[in-house]
């Protein structure tokens, strides 16, 4: 590939798509991201790097069509925030992107994730294990895939990364900086969603943007419509991040609270974002375990931050830690080893 390969990033300013984004300039890639609001952009997302900001809404299939002339690949990290009007807003998003796909050539790009497969599923899921779910989110998320396949069928490319639930330096809506821990401030206490012994999935955003990087390097290799199932960090007993969080914090006797999950049920007749947490429990119940053994066939390693270092990061980048020799927002350089 040449110098010239152009990433258009829809949702560079969220958690997956900045980190998306960082992992594309690194490797050499231009990129230009859309937002409504450029000018706001360019000052507080400063750290991201030498991005073409772009004035234009994801709902907007023009603008979106604009954006994308003259790009490779498409990013679509597009998400509501808090999930307000889910349902309606995610489709017309995705079919704007494959709208510009068709007009640019471009590959699409779908963070991907768990939700498409139901508590009885495998424990350990492949690409191609069957897509079962039961939850709002979960059909949703396979609807989104269907559209993506039907468009292959078109000419348009694809490629998804599944991964378990995000953590990293960045991240708004996730279960570690909206349920483990409270942005902003030191880390007095842990909630934990989980049950004791059951396993959990999770997935450090740099290391899921480097993947993607890397999987891009040899885009000649895809099929239309690829799918690779991201392995990321495997909790076996659920009580690691809770270990690592007090030990990276030099406070090793944090308090655990159980997540009070009846009381998120109460809540989620009234909050929307409670009620999207009241359907996902059965991943907090269920060990539900991505295989990535075709990731691993295809790169020969996965990038894989060790947990201690991902999760220093991801709380110093919240504002967490005390200690200011940090990494300041934006500008960690994850390391990654194999």
């Amino acid at each position: 590939m040449t110098d010239e390969r152009m990433a258009l990033v829809i949702g560079a300013t969220g958690g997956i798509g900045g980190e998306a984004a960082r992992a594309l300039l690194r490797h050499g890639w231009r990129v230009r991201a859309l937002t409504r609001r450029p000018e706001d952009a360019v000052r507080r997302f400063a750290s991201l790097g030498a991005i073409e900001w772009v004035r234009g809404d994801a709902l907007d299939r023009e603008s979106v069509i604009a954006a994308a002339d003259g790009v490779q690949l498409i990013v679509h990290a597009a998400n509501p925030p808090q999930y307000r009007d889910w349902p309606k807003l995610v489709l017309p998003m995705l079919n704007n992107s494959i709208a510009a796909a068709e007009a640019s050539g471009a590959r699409i790009f779908l963070p991907g994730t768990v939700y498409n497969f139901s508590a009885d599923s495998h424990t350990l899921l492949t690409e191609a294990t069957p897509q079962t779910a039961t939850t709002r989110k979960g059909k949703i998320r396979i609807d989104m895939e269907d559209a993506l396949k039907a468009a292959s069928a078109r000419g348009v490319r694809t490629l998804i990364i599944r991964a378990g639930d995000f953590f990293g330096p960045h991240t708004g809506n996730s279960w570690f900086s909206q349920g483990l821990i409270q942005p902003g401030k030191p880390v007095r206490s842990i909630t934990d969603p989980g049950r004791p012994g059951v396993g959990h999935a999770w997935a450090y955003l740099p290391d899921v943007g480097e993947t993607l990087a890397r999987i891009m390097e040899r885009e000649n290799s895809l099929s239309d419509f690829e799918v690779f199932h991201f392995g990321g960090h495997w909790c076996d007993t659920g009580n690691e991040f809770a270990e690592v969080i007090g030990r990276v914090t030099g406070n090793p006797k944090l308090p655990v609270r159980r997540l009070p999950w009846l009381a998120v049920g109460a809540a989620s007749f009234f909050v929307p974002l409670m009620r999207e947490l009241w359907e996902m429990r059965y991943l907090w119940r269920v060990p539900v375990r991505l295989d990535n053994r075709k990731l691993l066939a295809f790169l020969g390693h996965e990038p894989h931050t060790p947990l201690d270092e991902a999760i220093r990061t991801s709380l110093a980048g919240l504002g967490c830690l005390p200690d200011r020799s940090a990494a300041p927002l934006g500008m960690e350089t994850p390391r990654h080893t194999s």
